[in-house]
């Protein structure tokens, strides 16, 4: 029985913890986009959902600037709490395979809605 009741508490946890991966942040600890030192976009992302639907408007200029200083990474490992998601970051960046930025922003992108689907998936 208790074998059981361990079970149901680890759904409840993951649950827990997926649903604490997708909250919104307060403002001031949103994602601020910047195009270089210094040039605010006026975009803030305060949720990986959030994230994701920036990432596809936002221009390419401020994605190659954050991603060249692993602030995304930064971000999601810091202020969301998700290790997984920004060590996936991580990973993207030792693939050759984003030959342009505009492929950095699709693979960027793919990685965070494969992400959110599974943290979805424990509703």
């Amino acid at each position: 029985m208790s074998k059981i009741v361990n079970a149901g508490k680890n759904q409840a946890s993951k649950k827990t913890r997926s649903q604490e991966l997708l909250n919104t942040v307060p403002d001031e600890k949103g994602f601020h986009f910047f195009t270089e030192y210094g040039k605010y976009t006026g975009v803030t992302a305060t949720s990986v959902v959030e994230f994701g639907e920036k990432l596809q408007t936002i221009p390419v200029e401020s994605i190659t600037f954050h991603f060249q200083r692993d602030d995304f990474q930064k971000w999601l490992r810091n202020v969301i709490g998700d290790e997984e998601l920004a060590q996936r970051f991580d990973r993207v960046k030792e693939w050759p395979s984003w030959s342009s930025d505009e492929n950095l922003r699709k693979e960027l992108l793919k990685t965070v809605q494969m992400r959110i689907v599974e943290l979805g998936e424990h509703p």
